[in-house]
């Protein structure tokens, strides 16, 4: 019974956020005439009026609304990038305010940049470092062998928890000290809006949470499985 209701609080920890967010965007997602733009016309505005010269904006075919350092890109989504919505807004501003951090030179987006390059390919590698290690231990008859893939492997697999944490307040300060000043003080939402943009704002934030608390569930379950 305990062990069900922690699997259930564990889903709803990890999918909940996911979920509210799309729910949140949806309900945001609402052509709005007023609006001066859409987000992707914002985005050029906001470089432009911050000096980001050396960044562009472009749409993607993807779901997958981001800033590229190294291609210095701001890649929005169609309906973020031709959208008059709120959601599509904040977004957008959202985005720019990563490249924002980029132009100053801001030390946790510098980080995470070098941790994304390994933690992708360090969890696959690790995964199969993790599975083959008892085999190899055995073939070869020398438990050493054995125990430094698992040293490896724990430790490769610790390099995607660690990029979530790093990525959490990346986003925060994206979200809450770079876009949501920049929407209040150059009027780009009306002032009744605002507490709508906190909120989307919060949901973008809380997916990036939930892909923390993965990571770091994903590392315990390993570590529970060597365990055995």
């Amino acid at each position: 019974m305990f062990i069900t209701l922690g699997v259930v609080l564990l889903l709803i920890i990890i999918f909940g956020p996911q979920l509210w967010t799309r729910m949140i965007f949806r309900r945001y997602k609402t052509h709005i005439e007023e609006l001066p733009g859409t987000g992707g016309e914002l985005a050029s505005h906001l470089l432009k009026n911050l000096h980001i010269d050396e960044a562009e904006v472009e749409e993607t075919t993807k779901n997958n609304d981001h800033y590229s350092p190294e291609e210095k890109m701001v890649r929005l989504s169609p309906d973020i990038y031709a959208g008059k919505s709120l959601t599509a807004v904040v977004i957008a501003a959202h985005e720019v305010g990563h490249a924002l951090q980029d132009k100053l030179d801001y030390p946790p987006l510098r980080l995470r940049g070098r941790v994304a390059r390994y933690a992708a390919i360090a969890e696959k590698t690790a995964s199969i470092l993790l599975i083959t290690f008892p085999f190899v231990s055995l073939l070869t008859k020398l438990p050493l062998v054995g125990a430094l893939m698992l040293l490896a492997g724990i430790t490769i697999l610790i390099l995607p928890v660690v990029f979530n944490l790093i990525t959490l307040p990346v986003e925060i300060d994206a979200s809450f000290n770079r876009a949501l000043p920049i929407l209040i003080e150059g009027r780009y939402i009306p002032e009744s809006a605002i507490p709508i943009a906190r909120k989307i704002l919060t949901a973008a934030a809380l997916t990036y949470l939930a892909a923390s608390l993965a990571s770091l569930l994903n590392f315990y379950r390993w570590i529970t499985f060597l365990r055995r």
